[in-house]
């Protein structure tokens, strides 16, 4: 009988090495290998075995339509692409106190009111704890069930007992087996649990919710291959001492990975936020320099963002740059744009540029509302507060095309806005029918300074 080995895993990643290192080659972290030791794999499959398995021609496969059933929550559904796919797995991640908790507690109390058998695994509270979060929240119906438990071998027993049809994992890095030596929350029991759930949501025809927790680096602990066997990983963004939450799809086999739902947390839980446009523009100045309206799209989704520039004069011997929301290396670029077409003297400026609300977001078409808050702040000039731009900016100077115009325009225009700045090669036939709203073609940062400023 071969006897168990010693291997070491890198914590952050989950690359495998025969031998402890100082960094890992994978993630390039220093210090992250942990010893565990790895029992041997079971016998392979019997040569009989292997010859009663058959491949199938893809016209024999029979297509089956899966309806979808809605968590209850409008946000979260767009971003699942349309609501929860039966017999899915998806993974839950966010910082801690983000509310990854709270936002499941009211889905499965959403799912027992449609008087779905759901099912919430804690290995993190205690059932107490858990009833007064739910007072919290509000009434349940007797359709959803509590378990404290974090051992495999008896969460397998019971699911396959109660056999619920949606059943929340928090967290799956305090589940164990009993058959890996290493302690919970190690990679090797993050994966074994992993791979246990997936068989029993693909089995059993489970729904299965997993709350993961996230390293410093605010990607989900344990190894990559969590990602990997998942149906759909969510991400659970924003300030926790901020009042609004950003749920982001990051992968989705069942609908797209660009969506956003955007939340606000309030004493009772999560409220979703209908319009989020509004809500980001919420308490914008009047009259201030440096400051203009952006749009960018989330998948379908058109958002309007307050840009914020602030220019000075620096005190340092080199000017400093700093971006809030956006990428600081793509305001370098933008400014070194303006320094060489427009003839700006930046070179001697501190330079500090705010997505307000504190999203974050690096879709170019932010590029053109980024150059004109720098510009009105640079030169002490207000922009109309009914005025709103989008546009990717080259190396040249040229305002490029971005994608969906149309959307962007009929949400500025739903906002109130009566001006759009935008680059000239997407104003077509369709755009042009659009009333309530003028339209700005240009071609290059130089004319939009011009017919802006």
């Amino acid at each position: 009988m071969a006897k168990a080995k010693s291997v070491y895993f890198c914590q952050e990643c989950g690359f495998e090495s025969s031998k402890w290192m100082g960094q890992c080659p994978g993630c390039g972290q220093w210090n992250t290998f942990v010893e565990e030791r790895v029992e041997p794999k079971r016998q392979a499959a019997s040569v009989k075995q292997a010859q009663s398995v058959k491949p199938v021609p893809l016209s024999a496969i029979e297509m089956k339509q899966e309806e979808r059933f809605s968590s209850g929550l409008p946000e979260l559904d767009r971003v699942l692409g349309g609501g929860i796919v039966p017999a899915s797995i998806v993974l839950v991640g966010g910082d801690p106190g983000i509310g990854k908790s709270t936002l499941l507690l009211q889905v499965c109390q959403n799912l027992s009111r449609q008087q779905i058998h759901v099912l919430y695994i804690s290995g993190e509270e205690s059932l107490q704890q858990i009833k007064l979060r739910a007072q919290r929240i509000g009434t349940f119906t007797d359709s959803m069930s509590l378990l404290c438990e974090t051992n495999l071998e008896v969460i397998d027993t019971v699911l396959r007992r109660e056999k619920p049809q949606a059943v929340i994992i928090d967290s799956i890095q305090t589940m164990y087996s009993e058959t890996v030596s290493s302690s919970p929350g190690s990679v090797s029991q993050v994966r074994e649990a992993t791979g246990a759930f997936m068989q029993l949501a693909k089995g059993l025809g489970i729904t299965i919710f997993i709350v993961g927790h996230v390293t410093k680096e605010g990607v989900v602990a344990g190894p990559r291959v969590l990602e990997h066997m998942v149906d759909t990983v969510l991400y659970f963004e924003g300030d926790r001492h901020a009042a609004y939450r950003i749920l982001r799809g990051v992968k989705n086999r069942f609908g797209s990975t660009n969506e956003i739902g955007v939340f606000e947390m309030r004493g009772q839980g999560l409220v979703e936020v209908a319009n989020a446009s509004e809500y980001m523009l919420n308490g914008k100045p009047k009259d201030a320099s440096g400051s203009v309206v952006a749009c960018s799209m989330e998948g379908t989704r058109p958002i309007l963002l307050e840009v914020q520039a602030l220019v000075c004069r620096s005190s340092f011997g080199i000017p400093r740059r700093t971006a809030a929301g956006t990428d600081t290396n793509r305001v370098n670029l933008l400014m070194a744009v303006l320094e060489k077409r427009l003839n700006l003297r930046l070179g001697e400026c501190d330079a500090y540029v705010n997505i307000a609300g504190g999203i974050k977001m690096n879709e170019p078409a932010l590029d053109l509302g980024i150059v004109l808050a720098i510009i009105s702040s640079y030169k002490e000039r207000c922009i109309d507060e009914k005025t709103i731009c989008f546009g990717e900016v080259g190396l040249s100077g040229e305002v490029r095309a971005v994608s969906m115009a149309k959307q962007r325009i009929l949400e500025a225009r739903k906002l109130g806005f009566t001006t759009c700045i935008l680059p000239k090669v997407v104003i077509d036939s369709q755009t042009n029918k659009i009333e309530g709203i003028k339209l700005i073609g240009v071609e290059n940062v130089q004319e939009a300074v011009r017919k802006i400023l």
